[in-house]
């Protein structure tokens, strides 16, 4: 069963907000070069400091881990097609995510918890989004969709919600607004 036109959007939002830094239209070791730059001066990190590192270490891994799964023609180049016939599978068995799955989840929950008190609140949760190019009330109105008022996102709860963005189809799950946008349309 192919995969609907809703998750086809989700799944090609989050190549090209998210993963395709470089807008090239495929996803390749530069964007995830580019993104660690990104995110460590976002960070106010120096190539000397720790976080930098274990952001590089940690990035790096998740290309690889996607590169040996996504990469079905072995060019270096996770395409939309390619990109897209990996998160259906996930889809089927969400359970069994790969590592670099994991990895990367871990490291966006990190990334979002600026404060690292192990929970992602309202304003941590949009300044990071906003970094990516969501507009600020976009990112504020994804947060409200899958949360109480002044409640924050736990990492369990996080990791719900990210299940259920790969892989839901309805278009009102709480999932759906993990990535900051508000509307799928």
């Amino acid at each position: 069963m192919p995969i609907s036109p809703f998750r086809m959007k989700k799944l090609m939002y989050v190549f090209n907000v998210f993963f395709d830094v470089n807008k090239s239209g495929q996803i390749d070791r530069k964007d995830f070069e580019l993104a660690i730059e990104r995110i460590c001066k976002m960070r106010g990190w120096s190539e000397g400091d720790a976080q930098y590192a274990d952001t590089k270490k940690i990035l790096l891994q998740v290309w690889e881990g996607l590169k040996q799964r996504a990469d079905q023609d072995r060019d270096g180049q996770v395409s939309h097609e390619e990109w897209c016939s990996m998160w259906d599978e996930y889809a089927k068995n969400p359970d069994k995510a790969l590592e670099w799955q994991l990895s990367y989840m871990d490291f966006m929950f990190d990334m979002e918890d600026t404060s690292g008190d192990g929970a992602i609140d309202e304003e941590e949760f949009a300044s990071v989004c906003v970094s990516y190019g969501i507009p600020e009330e976009e990112c504020r109105t994804a947060f409200r969709k899958f949360s109480a008022p002044g409640e924050s996102l736990t990492k369990e709860k996080f990791s719900v919600l990210w299940k259920e963005f790969f892989c839901t189809d309805d278009p009102e799950a709480p999932g759906n607004f993990v990535f900051g946008k508000a509307v799928f349309d």
